[in-house]
């Protein structure tokens, strides 16, 4: 499941559970909300650092020209 997609759900559950009462269904959706964010934090991260890999060989391309 995608990053917006277990934010999704984690916040119905988390709201399900408040109107039922179920605070272990309300625990579940935080999890899996926080869980959508860590990856949403981790796929930024890929993409930063495959930036900065690119930019460092382009850079010692030009110095070793």
């Amino acid at each position: 499941m995608s990053e917006l997609g277990k934010k999704s759900k984690g916040r119905i559950k988390q709201a399900v559970g408040g109107l039922t009462g179920d605070k272990g269904l309300k625990r579940e959706g935080e999890d899996d909300e926080r869980e959508g964010q860590v990856e949403g934090a981790v796929a930024d991260l890929k993409h930063a650092v495959a930036g900065a890999v690119k930019d460092a060989k382009h850079a010692l391309k030009e110095v070793s020209e």
